[in-house]
């Protein structure tokens, strides 16, 4: 039959789905691909209607151009080549791929057999072929239309590094329960962006709020069959695309974002997003086929000898290949996306050790640390590495270039000890002015160290000062998952308790922590409902948990109203003081200019500590 379609050959450029105003040019990079279909459907992702051969194929990118075609369309691929596992190749037409450089997405997956490349149960494993459509169970690629008016507003507040205080947040979790946002917005960027939300982030003296994984996810099965969900979110499959579960209105999603982001901005605020771009939702080799896997497996992912298996430094099952340079085109044109689309300040990236790996294992002048140097438009924003991965030699703590700030693991943890009496002052000394002895190199500042007492990732500053161990109990792992060593001092009884002497040094720890977090060199990032004592019950690993151990409870913020002013005069304190925010380390030798040392150690005598 006809096609209704008007097609041309298109272009090459830009990757993805492009709406002109008259139609749309599709492009799909792959290097081993033999035919792409595009395969369109109703705006809703339910009916197919329609399979369309792309006609062209330019320096390894398939492209077509379609007329007609316009926003709200929704679409996928297939990809035929060869179905090789021990080869590295995983391609298979009868799975419906997502587009890598999809801005929006409708639908969610719905886990079943068809989602695999291979015959789930077969004696051959994933060297078997599955035949199953897996199209009516997963989400659509949407054509988008990028017109916003951002109302001359510019590309954000662009606050000095040297004057930044990070507030860690999930978007869900920070909102859902909060009294000044209304049902329909609860969990959404339009519930983030209420007016009452802004203005008391405003108060706290935030700078920048930074948003746990907003870049479209999958929920993976294990915790589905469990009755829970990937609340967290760092299990990414599209990386342009916000998650539909963050919209009030997936179908203005897009715009929600913008919207959001236009409010943050105008409150003087940055926006920064953490970004998972070490790994993807399709695991290893038992893993589904939902995009870069059917597409072109040996581009996407690093490959063990045994081209079967995948190197998994992540921890999840693959790991992206950060030295393939298609692969490091696709992360740093999604980056441009987010900063000159969306207008966000900057990124913390996820197992960042795994973007600096070449073969060899880290290096600093890694193709993608190199592509990020010399970009203009990913120099003006914040780039913040997790110095660490799962894999051989991941530790880099102080080892990205200049331009990079760092979480500080060693802050954290020095912190810790020395606030329940296991470490000397001797120890927090250096943590203190900046941790020269990490990052005082190549010309880097103290702000390339990000001070943190807690994060998303392990106890709430209240549960540290409330519980000795770990209490997963509800994440289904017979409390085997999340950190055993904590670093945590329960203060005398473990979790909740009526003793109002144990609950008064609960008070000061929290305090102590909090000022050395806030009044030390470098970048301070405060986990949000820390500065009230919100509470995850002793789970230091709520990564499944979305439900009241996760959301925050907004009435701690009047009940502990104390400890929010503490905070707040803190962070004025902060901005008051130039000395507290240096733009270079201190040093303990003399001034010869002035005659005295720029930083000298007082014991509670007065005298000069040696």
């Amino acid at each position: 039959m006809a096609s209704k379609y008007r097609l041309r050959e298109g272009l090459p450029h830009p990757r993805g789905a492009t709406w002109d105003g008259r139609g749309v040019n599709f492009s799909l990079f792959s290097a081993n691909a033999t035919k792409v279909e595009l395969c369109l459907f109703d705006t809703q992702g339910k009916t197919e209607l329609e399979r369309i051969v792309l006609p062209e194929y330019t320096d390894e990118i398939w492209h077509g151009y379609i007329e007609g075609l316009g926003p709200g369309d929704a679409y996928g691929f297939r990809v035929h080549g060869p179905y090789e596992p021990a080869a590295g190749h995983r391609f298979n037409p009868h799975k419906l791929l997502a587009d890598p450089y999809a801005r929006a997405f409708v639908g969610s997956l719905e886990w079943n057999h068809a989602c695999f490349g291979y015959k789930i149960g077969d004696k051959n494993a994933d060297l078997s072929f599955n035949e199953l459509d897996s199209a009516p169970y997963v989400s659509k690629s949407i054509v988008v239309d990028q017109s916003f008016d951002w109302k001359q507003q510019g590309m954000g507040p662009r606050v000095e590094w040297a004057k930044t205080i990070i507030y860690e947040t999930h978007v869900r979790g920070y909102t859902f329960r909060h009294p000044a946002v209304t049902d329909k917005f609860r969990g959404t960027f339009a519930g983030l962006a209420t007016p009452e939300v802004i203005d008391y982030i405003k108060a706290l003296g935030i700078t920048t709020i930074e948003l746990m994984p907003i870049q479209s996810f999958v929920n993976d099965s294990f915790l589905l069959e469990r009755g829970l969900t990937n609340y967290w979110g760092y299990n990414t499959i599209g990386f342009f695309a916000a998650d539909p579960r963050f919209c009030a209105d997936p179908a203005r999603g897009v715009r929600e974002f913008k919207e959001m982001v236009a409010r943050f901005h105008d409150a003087g605020l940055e926006v920064i997003l953490d970004v998972v771009y070490n790994h993807t939702a399709e695991g290893n080799e038992r893993g589904p086929t939902l995009g870069f896997k059917g597409i072109d497996n040996a581009s996407y992912y690093r490959l063990a000898p045994d081209q079967r298996y995948y190197i998994n430094d992540t921890g999840t099952g693959n790991t992206l290949n950060l030295s393939h340079p298609r692969v490091i085109q696709m992360v740093t044109d999604s980056l441009r996306y987010w900063v000159q689309e969306m207008h966000v300040d900057g990124f913390r990236f996820d197992l960042g050790t795994i973007l600096a790996r070449e073969p060899n294992g880290f290096d600093q002048r890694s193709g993608f640390l190199k592509a990020c140097s010399q970009d203009p438009v990913l120099g003006m924003v914040k780039l913040i590495a997790e110095p660490w991965d799962c894999g051989p030699g991941g530790y880099q703590v102080g080892k990205f270039p200049p331009g990079w700030a760092e979480w500080n693991d060693q802050f954290r943890d020095t912190t810790r000890d020395f606030w329940r009496g296991e470490s000397a002052a001797a120890e927090l000394a250096p943590r203190l002015y900046g941790s020269a002895d990490l990052f005082d190199h190549l010309g880097r500042k103290p702000y390339a160290s990000i001070n943190f007492i807690t994060a998303h990732d392990g106890f709430t500053l209240n549960d540290l000062v409330s519980y000795n161990e770990r209490h997963n109990e509800a994440n289904g792992e017979n409390n085997q998952d999340g950190h055993s060593h904590n670093r945590s001092w329960n203060c005398g009884a473990e979790g909740e308790t009526d003793d109002e002497a144990i609950n008064a040094l609960r008070r000061r720890q929290m305090r102590n922590l909090l000022a050395t977090l806030l009044l030390s060199q470098g970048t301070p990032m405060l986990l949000a409902g820390d500065e009230f004592a919100r509470t995850q019950r002793g789970n230091n690993n709520a990564y499944a948990q979305d439900n009241e151990i996760s959301w925050i409870d907004w009435s701690l913020a009047d009940k502990n109203f104390a400890q929010v002013n503490f905070v707040r005069q803190l962070t004025m304190l902060n901005a008051r003081y130039p000395i507290l925010r240096r733009s270079r380390f201190l040093s303990a030798r003399e001034n010869e200019a002035i005659g005295l040392k720029e930083i000298t150690w007082i014991n509670a005598g007065g005298d000069e500590m040696e």
